[in-house]
């Protein structure tokens, strides 16, 4: 069975693009990117994949409440089953958050609960550590505090700059988001 998501990004959409491309795989059509920037690149991949999209621009709304009423304006004209967050770089309220429960999944670049929060991979690298990884969680109301779904281990070798291993993060992303999907969509976690 195919579940109707909506993804959710701030950037570049590397990881929106990756799981449009794995979409079947992972049991997932998506209905919409939601990005909250116009100057997303997340929103030229959606073109480019026939993927409708909606900008809900922050800066547009005076506050998170605003904002967020937007967002749900926007989802209203999709049947959404999961909100899927592929580098959105807003915190959302619990209110948001419980209106959705246990229904937004988010990917993180460090194995939590260490390293939470906007710079976990750099964060990884700066403090030493010899492995790092990527989580996939359930999004609840504190910072990538919620519920793991998946993870995956890399190893941070000596060699190792900041950018080799972003990279190597990356791809372990590309890999995990669309199995750690999977195993929610089809009632494993």
């Amino acid at each position: 069975m195919v579940s109707n998501v909506a993804v959710f990004a701030s950037g570049g959409g590397s990881n929106f693009e990756n799981l449009a491309l794995k979409s079947a795989a992972a049991g997932i059509e998506i209905q919409v990117l939601i990005a909250d920037s116009p100057d997303a690149f997340a929103v030229k991949r959606a073109e480019k994949l026939n993927i409708p999209s909606v900008i809900v621009d922050r800066s547009a709304y005076a506050g998170k409440h605003e904002f967020e009423k937007g967002i749900r304006e926007a989802l209203s004209e999709f049947d959404i089953e999961y909100i899927v967050l592929a580098g959105f770089m807003r915190i959302l309220s619990a209110e948001f958050i419980n209106d959705f429960k246990d229904r937004i999944i988010n990917l993180h670049p460090s194995l939590l609960p260490s390293f939470k929060g906007r710079n976990g991979i750099e964060d990884a690298f700066n403090y030493g550590v010899k492995v790092t990884g990527v989580t996939v969680h359930y999004v609840d109301a504190g910072i990538d505090t919620g519920k793991i779904i998946a993870q995956a281990a890399v190893i941070i070798e000596d060699d190792d700059t900041l950018e080799s291993l972003e990279q190597k993060i990356h791809q372990t992303e590309y890999e995990l988001y669309p199995e750690a999907l999977k195993k929610v969509l089809d009632r494993r976690v």
